[in-house]
């Protein structure tokens, strides 16, 4: 595995987290196809851009290695398995304005990365980062008041994603390789999902000539690009700063929704959005005062 290059992680990660902030914008324009709909085609294109850039981007021996090691198609199908659930959750929420109940999802999401690279991966936080996930966690806690029930959407997004990420990390595939096989394994179910329901808006040749069709096969570059930076950030970064970059994009997503949807933003929730965002200042503090020590080191 490569020297991890901390510089080049955070660039990576923010370029995703950034790009998945403003994901409402996309699946807003077609929202007249249905989530599931949507899920089976982001699968179909992001396929076919996969294997499309594979052709351009070179990754020698990559096909060889997954065939002298058949059990990482297994963990690649489980990873599959789980960001189409992630895709399907947050399009369904998106498209039935409940944007603020899919940014409440990812602003847990952090807090469930250092839960897991605390309990499963052994990594440990300092002095600050205690302090930093302490005032995200209150922040989160006022949130989930707020909603005043389980928000299901919420830990749904929150739970797959955690779990996607920590099996991609943890698998010994490049990036773009295992993305690609990934969503190969889950082209027979997307295919599967278009012969079983004829009916389907884009089972429709008049469908072809909107709009919405053009959307559609944009997905794959949509999706593709901020996973492929996901997945190059984690073999950057510790898990638990992966996680708190994260915020990034649940704050746009709130932004989004309140400020150009129209969604409904309660001002008690400041007092949610102020302990998060200090939350993350005192990591990246931590990270900066990190960084500088071992330079001078």
């Amino acid at each position: 595995m490569a020297t991890a290059n901390p510089r080049r992680g955070y660039i990576l990660g923010l370029t995703a987290y950034i790009i998945w902030g403003l994901f409402p914008l996309y699946f807003k324009a077609i929202q007249s196809v249905p989530a599931l709909e949507i899920v089976v085609h982001r699968a179909l294109w992001s396929a076919l851009f996969g294997a499309a850039l594979l052709l351009l981007w070179k990754h020698p021996g990559w096909l060889r290695e997954l065939r002298d090691n058949p059990r990482r198609l297994v963990v690649l199908a489980a990873c599959g398995v789980l960001i189409a659930s992630n895709w399907l959750i947050y399009v369904w929420a998106v498209n039935n304005e409940r944007m603020l109940e899919a940014s409440l999802g990812y602003y847990i999401n952090p807090l469930v990365n250092v839960l897991l690279g605390l309990l499963l991966l052994g990594e440990r936080l300092r002095r600050l980062q205690w302090l930093a996930v302490g005032l995200a966690a209150l922040g989160v806690a006022q949130q989930v008041w707020q909603v005043g029930s389980l928000p299901w959407v919420s830990l749904a997004l929150a739970l797959t994603f955690g779990f996607y990420g920590l099996i991609r990390k943890q698998a010994p595939v490049a990036a773009l390789p295992g993305l690609v096989v990934e969503t190969w394994l889950l082209l027979p179910l997307a295919l599967g999902w278009l012969l079983l329901h004829p009916a389907a808006m884009s089972s429709q040749a008049p469908f072809w000539s909107t709009s919405e069709a053009l959307w559609l096969i944009a997905a794959g570059p949509i999706t593709l690009v901020p996973l492929v930076c996901f997945n190059a950030a984690a073999r950057h970064l510790p898990y638990t700063t992966l996680g708190f970059l994260q915020y990034i994009a649940p704050t746009l997503v709130l932004l989004l929704a309140v400020w150009v949807f129209g969604e409904h933003f309660d001002p008690s929730r400041l007092l949610a959005f102020i302990c998060i965002w200090a939350g993350l200042a005192l990591y990246s503090l931590d990270a900066w005062l990190t960084l500088r020590r071992r330079g001078r080191a």
